[in-house]
């Protein structure tokens, strides 16, 4: 009977070992291990990653593009940060879309991730490219018309910081598109409900807060800055 108990207790510990190791390393993308954890995950992932997610180009197309666009209709040509931009989503969203004629900068940690986003858009001369900390951006206040950061907030070490860098340079009456995660079981502490993500972004200049439901695990949140 002792050795059938060691047994079970040892299978027991082996699991809940899997599944600390899963939710650090995997469903929280090592947001709990610091910075450098979350770097190196994505560096391993970037190959990957693309498969992994399957967006859908007409998805993209709809709900990201074709609104964005709409928000700065007539004109077609906003000067775009997308931060956190992974392999590249956003600014391939936007170059495929037929009445873009913006540029975009690209800045994410992972070199790894701009290097599989700079292949995919070699062809777009409008698209550059930035290794930049969400929190200290490199561009002056006041920069960019459009400021973007999508599914990346909650991985950040502190999210404050990163609101306040999205806001500073973005222009006034300019557009910061953010996602923000609903489903939160997985990760707490690193996540915002809406009405305290709300009062965070009213602490900045803001003109407008509109928030609408995108995916099963995001919602989409549109800020206009103050002209």
């Amino acid at each position: 009977m002792t050795d059938v108990l060691t047994v079970i207790a040892i299978a027991v510990i082996a699991l809940a070992i899997v599944a600390l190791g899963w939710w650090l390393l995997i469903a929280s993308e090592g947001v709990y291990l610091g910075r450098r954890v979350v770097i190196w995950l994505y560096d391993v992932y970037a190959g990957r990653y693309d498969d992994i997610k399957q967006y859908r180009r007409d998805i993209e197309h709809q709900f990201l593009a074709q609104p964005i666009l709409d928000e700065f209709a007539p004109r077609t040509d906003p000067l775009v940060l997308d931060v956190a931009t992974g392999t590249g989503r956003l600014p391939l969203a936007l170059v495929r879309h037929a009445r873009f004629n913006g540029r975009v900068i690209a800045a994410d940690l992972s070199r790894e991730m701009l290097i599989r986003a700079a292949d995919k858009l070699d062809d777009a001369s409008n698209v550059a490219f930035a290794l930049a900390a969400a929190e200290h951006l490199p561009f002056p206040d006041a920069t960019f018309e459009l400021v973007t950061c999508l599914e990346a907030i909650e991985f950040m070490a502190r999210r404050e910081p990163v609101l306040e860098e999205l806001m500073r340079v973005l222009r006034p009456g300019g557009l910061l598109l953010l996602t923000n995660r609903i489903n939160t079981r997985l990760m707490p502490g690193k996540t915002y409900s809406e009405d305290a993500l709300v009062e965070a972004l009213s602490e900045y200049d803001t003109e407008s807060i509109y928030i609408e439901h995108w995916q099963v695990d995001y919602d989409l949140v549109w800020v206009r800055k103050s002209a």
